[in-house]
């Protein structure tokens, strides 16, 4: 069995097993500066599918709804009319429906069209370093998999490999990794990427046995401050060039 991705651009993809068809946190805005707080973020570039493109899906991947970077006004609006969101419980509360609390650890089933389920459960994820969850906010991940199903790990802002460590031991290996990379830094927290950056998603890669990797969330918007060519360099030196796909917007691939 395969899994087939496509990246709209930013953090947003379709992810597709036996199926059943999960959107990545939902960016449809165009490029310009996007308050949150008293700062803003740029967007420098929009996705290479509107919303209206996407097709149907079964539910909606939100790894936090705080950002506008990760769910902006479109994607709320794509959202509204999803049959289903999983995220977390601030997310559950802020947004309300569709949007469903999963604690990590915790778990619910899809059904497949051609029969069985596929399992979604949250991961931990930490959008910064340690102590920085105050300020960030609450993140998530999620972990795919099902009988005859390939395993996949959706990293979410996450930064840690301690917290890649911990998803690897409790239900490694992976075949696909899809990792949010890109460094991001801001002077929300000035001395620390909010993202893995390229080397460590290299290890990541190690870390969790994955055999395929699809990088999301490392271009289009400013506060990234690594992308495409220092993602090829990192597994390049890692010796795992093989294992990263580097997916254009607006294109697939089936692992």
């Amino acid at each position: 069995m395969t899994v087939d991705i496509l990246y709209v651009g930013g953090p947003t993809a379709v992810i597709e097993l036996d199926g059943v068809r999960l959107l990545t946190d939902p960016t449809f805005d165009a490029p310009g500066a996007y308050p949150i707080g008293s700062r803003s973020l740029v967007k420098t570039a929009g996705p290479a599918l509107p919303e209206t493109e996407i097709g149907p899906v079964d539910g909606v991947l939100l790894s936090h709804d705080q950002h506008p970077d990760n769910l902006d006004a479109a994607g709320r609006r794509y959202l509204a009319e999803a049959p289903l969101a999983l995220s977390t419980a601030s997310a559950h509360d802020r947004v309300g429906p569709p949007v469903q609390a999963l604690p990590s650890w915790g778990h619910t089933e899809l059904a497949r069209p051609g029969g069985g389920v596929l399992r979604v459960t949250a991961v931990p994820a930490l959008h910064g370093p340690e102590g920085s969850e105050p300020v960030v906010g609450e993140v998530t991940g999620f972990v795919l998999s099902g009988e005859g199903l390939p395993t996949v790990y959706v990293s979410g802002d996450n930064a840690s490999l301690d917290v890649v460590r911990g998803i690897a031991d409790r239900l490694g290996p992976f075949d696909v990794a899809v990792l949010f990379a890109g460094a991001a830094r801001t002077p929300l927290v000035p001395d620390a990427p909010l993202t893995l950056t390229s080397e460590a998603a290299a290890e990541a890669t190690r870390i969790l046995g994955a055999r395929h990797v699809v990088p999301l969330h490392f271009e289009h918007w400013a506060h990234f401050t690594e992308g495409a060519a220092t993602l090829t360099k990192a597994f390049a030196d890692a010796g795992l060039a093989d294992r990263l796909h580097l997916l254009e917007p607006g294109s697939s691939v089936r692992l």
